[in-house]
């Protein structure tokens, strides 16, 4: 048995399959909601205007969510090898200089111009939030960490909804017109994806990392010495109860991804407990694993299938070809028209040309899978 810095008692369990499968989803629909092309595109597979939700909002969050699970268990993994804590933290500190890293080089790709390089990504949103949640679950236990994580949320939604803007006479929370954007145009103007704010900006970092805390909550339940069952029920209970605050918090406080609004928070990070409860209780406790293998193969190399699909989805934006009228078009909206619009229908075939990325890099997963190699950092 293995105590981490709490009064409760915790199983030696090794990381769970159920982990690398929602994992292996999330990157999955990560890359089809990415890989998508046109003005003709399923709801649920683009992002909401503004304030609301698709489907497709749920999968930034559910990332960062399944990295907060996954701490608890590399960290008692860590500690049961005699690793001390300091050299547990350097691995942290080398772990997100390398994702945050590679999050630049991303945004840098193919160009590498420095002078419009967009500062703020997913990558780095990924790695700071990574950081901040292990020395959190470093230095408290598992009451301290709800409360940080329940705090974070009411900090943010207070001074998103109380400290007005410089230039206006009310809060807003339009786009470019909020505070998340005020402070992000302060410090990157010019650095941003936007030309006024960032998706991923400085203050909206913060409900973010109440979210991998909230994933990392979830990972101290996953390794509780009670029942498969109890802890299924608690996951679901917990997931539930996060998806009803969220719900009812957005008469307050819209859920917007694009802000992270602490409903937002309470939505994702509760429709991710729920996911991962009956994923766990399908792969973990009835052992019904077979559906599950492709998902696997995914999440066994989650960032390096990530890293590489959004580096060929940067080239195939970025090249283009010129056609017989003169004009030029670019390479994935080619690709779009010539193989899949013209024997089907414009959403129709966006969805398709994205299914048929996903069995591309579906095929290098599964070659790295079974040749054991996994890129790991």
């Amino acid at each position: 048995m293995h105590r981490l810095n709490s009064n409760i008692v915790i199983s030696d369990s090794a990381r769970l399959c159920s982990l690398d499968v929602f994992r292996g989803i999330v990157i999955a629909a990560m890359i089809l909601v990415n890989n998508q092309v046109g003005d003709d595109i399923y709801y649920h597979l683009d992002h909401a205007r503004w304030n609301d939700w698709t489907m497709a909002d749920l999968i930034f969050p559910f990332f960062l969510f399944i990295v907060g699970a996954v701490i608890p268990f590399s960290v008692a993994n860590r500690l049961d090898k005699g690793q001390s804590k300091r050299e547990l933290l350097y691995h942290i500190i080398k772990r997100t200089l390398i994702i945050v890293g590679l999050g630049l080089f991303i945004n840098a790709f193919p160009y590498f111009s420095l002078s419009s390089l967009r500062i703020p990504g997913v990558l780095q949103r990924i790695g700071i939030c990574y950081f901040f949640a292990s020395l959190i679950m470093l230095k408290s236990g598992i009451r301290a960490q709800a409360l940080i994580s329940a705090g974070l949320l009411i900090f943010y939604w207070l001074i998103m909804k109380l400290v007005p803007v410089p230039g206006y006479d009310t809060v807003i929370l339009e786009p470019g017109k909020n505070l998340a954007a005020y402070i992000d145009n302060f410090f990157m103007h010019g650095h941003m994806f936007e030309p006024t704010w960032d998706p991923e900006g400085l203050l909206s970092t913060v409900p973010a990392l109440s979210t991998t805390l909230l994933g990392a909550l979830t990972g101290h339940v996953l390794r509780l010495s009670k029942s498969p069952a109890g802890k299924t029920f608690l996951l679901l209970i917990y997931g539930s109860a996060g998806v009803i605050s969220g719900l009812t918090a957005d008469v307050w406080f819209p859920i917007n991804k694009y802000i992270w609004s602490s409903s937002y928070v309470l939505f994702t990070a509760g429709a991710a407990a729920v996911l991962l409860g009956f994923i766990y209780w399908i792969v973990d406790v009835i052992n019904v694993r077979r559906w599950s293998k492709v998902f696997v193969m995914f999440g066994a190399n989650a960032l390096g299938v990530y890293v590489l699909s959004t580096l060929l989805e940067k080239l195939l934006w970025e090249w283009g070809t010129t056609l017989a009228d003169g004009s030029r078009i670019k390479m994935n909206a080619y690709l779009l028209r010539n193989i899949f619009a013209s024997w089907s229908s414009p959403v129709n075939a966006s969805l398709i040309y994205s299914l048929t990325v996903l069995l591309i890099w579906l095929g290098l997963a599964a070659i790295l899978y079974r040749k054991k190699i996994f890129i790991k950092i």
